[in-house]
């Protein structure tokens, strides 16, 4: 059966509730050859989104998952169940499910400290990578993560996937490729949400486990910033305290020590300065841009409100002087792909991984960026507890990397 211009949308062959069309009777339904297999490592709630938007995707299937936790393994079937009848294979170790040959590419998604120990084995399958965020909880580790991207043979690719949400995407495109702001001179995220939520033996509420907030959640913002500013960041100034979330909670014998605010300021080496506002005991998911050039404003926002009758979509401004355009705008996806996760930046993320195991240029975040994400994570965690500025050039040289600076 040969396909046209009809098969406009692929979503509709890709919907779970059309599992059940067999493949020799799949037309508008037929996403294609099967391209490529995954196993991934650590099926968590990160893990099953990956399972789900490769799944929804179409052209790659996840083979197997490796977890400790039965309960993550059950989990994980549930949701390849919903897209097809090829059983989920379920590995005793690591190394079984990094080695299979049965198997192209390994999606890390297991705790942020275990990053670089996984890493080390799944490397040695010479296999396509693709590592969730932060890729390390220290700048050691980071780097020698960076160092074995660098001679790796496949693509190693770092999760820092909020680059590909909608309202990012277009003030990417905006500020980076149409320069509708001229020079970019200032730019400002804020992030205000619910607390971290349950894990599996509860280690995002401990820094030594997580990176501490700034490096584990607020690295994606970091990237970020790192993009838009297309420098080095010089120095790093940071308050925040632990004033709501997890003040009394124990688990192990330990109580929780994670920042639930705080306020960010990242100078970069060519003089761009940034600024990130976070609150992690605010009643909505609610996260802004706002980037000064010196020829125009953006503002973008995506928010999710669950507390009041109201409706908040997508939202994207440029305000320029007036021998420019203007104009205001939804940035979105289709309603299936942003609700598999992230704002559908996932499901892209997928896409750009696909492309680069083609062999494709993509923009997806390198280990090099991964590093400077976490660079600036671990300078703001520092500040806070210095109660002082962090300059990065010593907090390189004083983890043994002089010779970054």
């Amino acid at each position: 059966m040969k396909r046209n211009k009809e098969f406009a949308n692929r979503l509709h062959a890709l919907t779970p509730k059309f599992a059940y069309i067999p493949q020799e009777d799949r037309f508008l339904m037929n996403p294609g050859p099967l391209k490529y297999r995954f196993n991934v490592i650590g099926v968590g709630v990160n893990g099953q989104e990956h399972i789900r938007v490769t799944l929804l995707e179409g052209r790659c299937t996840v083979h197997g998952v490796y977890d400790p936790n039965p309960s993550s393994v059950e989990a994980a079937r549930r949701i390849k169940a919903q897209f097809t009848e090829e059983p989920l294979v379920v590995y005793d170790s690591l190394e079984a499910a990094c080695n299979d040959p049965a198997v192209d590419g390994l999606i890390i998604c297991t705790p942020n400290h275990t990053h670089l120990e996984v890493l080390k084995v799944a490397a040695q399958s010479g296999k396509h990578i693709l590592l969730e965020k932060p890729m390390a909880t220290n700048l050691k580790d980071a780097y020698e993560i960076w160092q074995i991207a660098q001679n790796y043979p496949k693509v190693l690719q770092i999760g820092l996937q909020y680059r590909f949400k909608p309202i990012y995407v277009e003030a990417i495109h905006e500020a980076k490729e149409r320069k509708s702001l001229g020079e970019i001179k200032t730019i400002t995220i804020l992030e205000h949400r619910e607390p971290f939520l349950d894990k599996v033996k509860q280690w995002n509420k401990f820094s030594k486990y997580s990176g501490g907030t700034l490096v584990e959640k607020c690295c994606h913002y970091f990237d970020l910033f790192n993009l838009f500013a297309g420098s080095r960041p010089v120095s790093v100034y940071a308050s925040g305290s632990q004033a709501v979330n997890f003040r009394d909670f124990e688990y192990g014998g330990e109580k929780s020590d994670i920042l639930d605010n705080a306020f960010v300021i990242v100078e970069y080496a060519n003089g761009i300065r940034a600024n990130f506002n976070l609150c992690m005991f605010a009643p909505m998911v609610y996260e802004e841009i706002v980037i000064c050039g010196d020829e125009g404003r953006l503002k973008a926002s995506e928010g999710v409100n669950g507390q009041a009758y109201s409706k908040w979509e997508n939202y994207l401004e440029v305000i320029c002087l007036p021998d420019r355009t203007s104009r205001t705008m939804t940035p979105s996806y289709p309603a299936l792909i942003e609700e598999s996760g992230h704002s559908g930046a996932t499901y892209f993320e997928h896409l750009r991984w696909i492309e680069a195991m083609d062999g494709k240029p993509n923009t997806a975040a390198t280990a090099e960026e991964g590093f400077w994400s976490v660079v600036v994570g671990v300078a703001a965690e520092e500040s806070v507890k210095r109660g002082e500025k962090v300059w990065v050039k010593e907090l390189l040289e004083g983890s043994g990397l002089g010779q970054l600076v």
